[in-house]
């Protein structure tokens, strides 16, 4: 099962930059529970929590595509060395504004410029791979590593992240996030040699944009998806403190990405023949499915185990969504392609977590959950109206990347 990733793992280069990714990709499982807990125990309102949290997603889907045209014409490291020190620097303003009981526009304020800046490393990873490796099968199999590694993070990250707003201080879960992301990403970005090539604009050129249908398609998916993540990271803080033991949040969202975890190496150990489209519309489904039934889980153990098995369907998805943007967009603009989904997720984790968070101030965590059913039911409608636009590109891709070795994607 693990000799494909061991294969590309031991090109020149590799191990030292996906693991830099790694720590480097921390901050994006810290950040959204750790702005949930430090505000909703220092200000009392989960609702405020979750606008701020939305506030700083927002701001980076608005904000990391366009960084990550700067990157494709210019470098990964012209762009994000300068980018890294200002985000790192309004995640520090962020907590010091929470702790001095500041107003909720300085919360922000300082959020917009950490997350103005801090881009997507998932996509410059990604797009280093693509650099790197020359067949779809290849592909397959890096991108499906990521996304293992992602989950990783989803794993320490949230416990991390509760066990140091419970045990320490509520701002304390937002220290380790600026820590990774200044050590992990100074670090991948001293390394040169892996990184691809910048493709500069020619003058007099118009590049016009990647958003085709089939690309708004997944993004729309994506954003579907990420209200669903969103929603959870604050209905299942809410459900752990109304169960009388808060710090177990991170636990139960840990389990959550497990799930993931798991399926997401067993799927990128294995090439698939089915159509790309097809599996997208799958794994959407089982995962809306997945989280329809938390509002009505009764205990915490209940409730994780939920989130493993509606975890499984998470990191396939993924994978499978990101291959279809690998397949669709120029590779001199991957970088930008992939940014996208993250941005439209970005956007649905803003709207999840702000109308979980407003469900939970006046229904508990019953009305958080029923938000993130709703997430689901929005992703399952987007899968199905942007099926015909996916399967009539992939369909013209055939010529280009065979169907015996068609995934070429990740999360």
């Amino acid at each position: 099962m693990f000799r494909p990733y061991r294969e590309i793992l031991a090109r020149p280069g590799a191990l030292s930059f996906s693991a830099a990714g790694l720590v480097a990709r921390l901050p994006i499982s810290m950040v959204g529970i750790g702005i949930v807990l430090m505000v909703s125990e220092l200000y009392g309102s989960y609702g405020m929590a979750g606008r701020v949290s939305a506030v700083f997603v927002v701001v980076q889907a608005i904000c990391a595509p366009q960084l990550a045209k700067l990157i494709d014409r210019r470098g990964q490291a012209a762009v994000m060395r300068p980018a890294l020190a200002v985000a790192c620097t309004g995640l520090t303003a962020l907590v010091l504004a929470a702790v001095a009981g500041a107003p909720e526009w300085a919360l922000y304020l300082a959020a917009a410029v950490a997350a103005s800046s801090i881009g997507s490393m998932g996509a410059l990873v990604r797009a280093r791979w693509g650099a790197l490796l020359g067949t779809p099968r290849d592909l397959h199999t890096a991108y499906s590593l990521e996304s293992a590694l992602d989950e990783v993070a989803f794993i320490v990250g949230p416990v991390l992240a509760t066990t140091l707003a419970t045990a320490v201080a509520p701002w304390s879960a937002l220290v380790v996030p600026i820590l990774a992301a200044f050590v992990g990403g100074y670090w991948f970005l001293a390394q040169r040699a892996t990184e691809p090539p910048p493709a500069p604009r020619e003058p007099g050129v118009r590049t016009g944009t990647i958003l085709s249908g089939s690309m708004v398609a997944v993004a729309g998916v994506f954003a579907a998806v990420g209200a669903i993540f969103g929603g959870i990271d604050v209905a299942v803080v809410a459900f752990a403190e109304e169960e009388g033991s808060k710090g177990a949040a991170g636990f139960v969202l840990a389990v959550f990405a497990l799930g993931s975890l798991a399926a997401g190496l067993a799927y990128g150990a294995r090439h698939w023949r089915s159509p790309l489209w097809a599996r997208f519309t799958v794994g959407t489904c089982v995962l809306a499915a997945g989280v329809s039934t938390f509002f009505l889980v009764g205990s915490l153990p209940v409730l994780a185990v939920a989130g493993f098995v509606a975890g499984l369907a998470i990191a396939p998805t993924i994978i499978t969504g990101n291959a279809l943007v690998q397949a669709v967009v120029p590779p001199q603009r991957l970088t930008e392609g992939l940014t996208w989904l993250t941005a439209a997720m970005g956007i649905g984790v803003s709207v999840g977590s702000t109308g979980a968070g407003t469900a939970i101030d006046a229904y508990g965590s019953r009305g958080g959950f029923t938000a993130v059913a709703v997430a689901g039911a929005a992703a399952v409608l987007a899968s199905l109206a942007g099926g015909p636009a996916l399967r009539a590109r992939t369909r013209a891709e055939e010529v280009r990347v065979p169907s015996a070795a068609e995934p070429p994607g990740a999360a």
